[in-house]
């Protein structure tokens, strides 16, 4: 008999059977004149995942397989087509449409991709990391605000002196530390950074990435991170889930994923990684192209490039099972033992 769960063992967010469908057709008029069909686009179709409080879960996968796309959904920018979250035991999309859903929103906060972007170039640094202080009514004094934009700068490696000068004036690393600040100020739980590094240099990535990982353990912060670097994923993660065409095809323990991948497309993008110990073997480059997504193959979406797909898996689509402690799978060859 399972022992029962402690409120701490709560995941602190709960992502179940998730899916969002964009419509993408041609205008009316061209519809009508042309005869062409509505057209959609599945760009999330049915991820279900947990994070408890305090861990990292990363999500990895090429371009164009929907993980932005979760992000969005999970801080309320996309309401979902299908599925719910549950954050802290709340339905998150029904709180935020209340007029009290701006408290859950200060507890979830978003890093963007692009830091040369996300930062209002007319605006200083003061008013950019204060701004989410005076909008929820955190703070109204002056004097306190800029005292607490000053300790938001220190707490990711920058400086009180900084806050008159304008985003032109940083370095791609330093305006991304600002971005980190700035999600800081209404003293969130929940990270979701939408591939936080990507824009910059490598050695600036693992400054950033050690900032984000001090702050998670001074906080006690909860991550999703959304990267389609590996390294990065190993380095920040407890937890990966990795996605293909807007679906999750494996979740694992990190330890887990990286010494025993089950699916064949996990396996592949970890055979794609150059290793320096093994300079004399030859690398497997990842085959073929990522099917268009608005005309996903029958299914399971990744049998076309799957050196292991059989008439099962290009008829019936697989359902994400267990195959060991904390691994699951969506793979009939798995399944099947036939790898």
């Amino acid at each position: 008999m399972s022992t029962p769960m402690t409120p701490q063992d709560a995941p602190l967010v709960q992502a179940h059977d998730l899916a969002k469908t964009f419509d993408v057709s041609a205008p009316w008029l061209n519809r009508v004149l042309e005869g062409k069909p509505r057209q959609t686009l599945n760009a999330v179709d049915g991820v279900s995942f947990d994070i408890r409080k305090g861990r990292t879960l990363a999500l990895v996968g090429e371009s164009g397989c929907g993980k932005s796309t979760v992000a969005r959904l999970l801080v309320g920018l996309y309401e979902p087509t299908r599925g719910h979250l549950t954050f802290d035991g709340q339905d998150a999309h029904a709180e935020f449409k209340k007029p009290q859903g701006r408290a859950l929103r200060r507890r979830i906060q978003m890093i963007f991709q692009d830091p040369y972007a996300s930062l209002n170039p007319r605006w200083i640094v003061e008013d950019i990391i204060g701004e989410p202080l005076r909008e929820h009514g955190l703070i109204t004094d002056k004097a306190e605000l800029r005292e607490r934009v000053g300790a938001l700068l220190k707490s990711v490696g920058l400086s009180p002196l900084d806050m008159p000068k304008y985003p032109h004036q940083f370095s791609g690393g330093q305006r991304q530390r600002i971005s980190i600040a700035r999600a800081l100020a209404t003293e969130p739980e929940f990270l979701v950074c939408d591939e936080p590094t990507s824009a910059l240099d490598v050695s600036v990535q693992a400054q950033v990435l050690n900032i984000m990982k001090d702050l998670q353990r001074e906080r006690g912060l909860t991550y999703l991170f959304i990267s389609h670097n590996l390294a990065v994923v190993r380095h920040v993660s407890d937890e990966v889930g990795v996605m293909y065409l807007g679906r999750l095809v494996e979740r694992a323990d990190k330890n887990t994923l990286f010494a025993a991948p089950k699916h064949p497309y996990t396996r592949m993008l970890l055979d794609a990684i150059p290793e320096m110990r093994q300079t004399g073997r030859a690398r497997t480059p990842v085959q073929g192209e990522v099917p268009n997504p608005l005309n996903p193959p029958g299914g399971c979406t990744f049998h076309p490039r799957c050196p292991h797909a059989n008439e099962r898996c290009k008829t019936e689509r697989p359902a994400l099972n267990a195959v060991g402690e904390g691994q699951w799978v969506a793979c009939h060859a798995v399944q099947e033992q036939r790898i």
